[in-house]
């Protein structure tokens, strides 16, 4: 019961998280790019810290800024750095050449943060469109940088608008009487107006394959909510724990396998071959719980009865006592393999 409380707390986060960020920006949209090639992002710099209280929370800091902000993002940045936490500053695509470079001159050379090496600048910029899903890319493309090179407890998303009203050392304080697992998201199921602006239309971010900023670009047709999940809105600046921030970028809780046998041509073909008695060892073999496809009351289902469920005809399947078989052993097996170390970290998403 705990692990099902556990499971249903974090799903809900999710999905809360999710939606917000869904309805915040992209409602739907007509293409997205892969992230693949923008996780080898260059980043500078950045050195190890010593001697720092590691009882003590940290915190991650992304500051989003465009064309025209320089100066914002310099006052910004000193008003909220402390050599226990880590920056990473993300300048758009549509800021010019000449502000990328005295932005990567003030982190190089500022004598404040210099000696901690504690501020970062992403070398390789997006073009972020506001309200579309290039502000959701960069956001888990910053977590997954971050991730890679830091340690920290909580992730902060700021704009080069933002400003604080405490020190970091009063943050600092007041977080480290808090549980390190908790999330700061603004939400509601309340949509309002949003149901019908924001849920229902279709729309393109320019910023997924053009290299000049513009408007999102609204379809026309509209679409109908979905119905598999239930939408929340929100704020779109948080806090997230590390875990959190974790299982949104590396889904640190899935294993990379789907449990099937499932036979392929070669090349393979839009649908899997079907299978049959001649398969059956094959699929024994394989130990997984689960075969695709096979043809109706193919001769090989009536051997799987037969032979590894041990089902009679008229039986009645199932029952209060747990009696487990070889398919058992056989699965887990395959589980605790799956569940190496060596396994179960180099199959995550990267």
């Amino acid at each position: 019961m705990a692990m099902k409380k556990l499971f249903m707390i974090s799903f809900t986060v999710t999905s809360i998280f999710f939606s917000l960020l869904y309805l915040l920006f992209a409602p739907t949209t007509v293409t997205m790019t892969s992230m693949i090639e923008t996780l080898k992002t260059p980043i500078l710099p950045f050195r190890p810290q010593q001697n720092l209280n590691s009882t003590l929370p940290r915190f991650a800091y992304l500051i989003s800024a465009s064309k025209g902000d320089t100066q914002k993002v310099k006052r910004l940045l000193r008003s909220i750095y402390h050599r226990s936490n880590h920056y990473l500053i993300h300048l758009d695509l549509e800021a010019p050449k000449s502000e990328h470079q005295e932005m990567a001159r003030f982190v190089a050379g500022d004598p404040l943060f210099r000696p901690e090496g504690n501020v970062m600048l992403v070398g390789k910029p997006n073009l972020v469109t506001y309200r579309g899903p290039t502000m959701l890319a960069t956001t888990l493309h910053a977590m997954a940088l971050l991730l890679r090179c830091c340690r920290w407890d909580w992730f902060i998303n700021l704009s080069a608008s933002d400003y604080p009203l405490v020190t970091q050392d009063d943050l600092i304080y007041a977080f480290s009487e808090l549980p390190n697992d908790l999330n700061f998201i603004q939400h509601t199921s309340r949509l309002g107006w949003k149901m019908n602006k924001r849920g229902k239309p279709v729309i393109i971010d320019p910023g997924l394959y053009s290299l000049n900023k513009s408007e999102i670009w609204w379809v026309i047709k509209q679409r109908s909510l979905p119905t598999a999940f239930k939408l929340f809105t929100g704020s779109a600046w948080t806090f997230l724990s590390r875990p959190f921030s974790e299982y949104c970028v590396i889904g640190n809780t899935t294993v990379n396998h789907d449990l099937h046998y499932i036979s392929w041509d070669n090349p393979p073909k839009q649908h899997p071959r079907n299978l049959g008695p001649k398969d059956f060892r094959k699929m024994v073999m394989s130990n997984r719980p689960f075969a695709r496809k096979f043809k109706r009351n193919d001769p090989v289902l009536d051997k799987i009865d037969k032979e590894l469920l041990k089902r009679k005809p008229r039986s009645k399947d199932g029952g209060a006592e747990l009696r487990p078989g070889p398919g058992a052993r056989r699965l887990r097996s395959l589980l605790m393999r799956l569940m190496l170390r060596k396994n179960f970290d180099k199959r995550q998403c990267r």
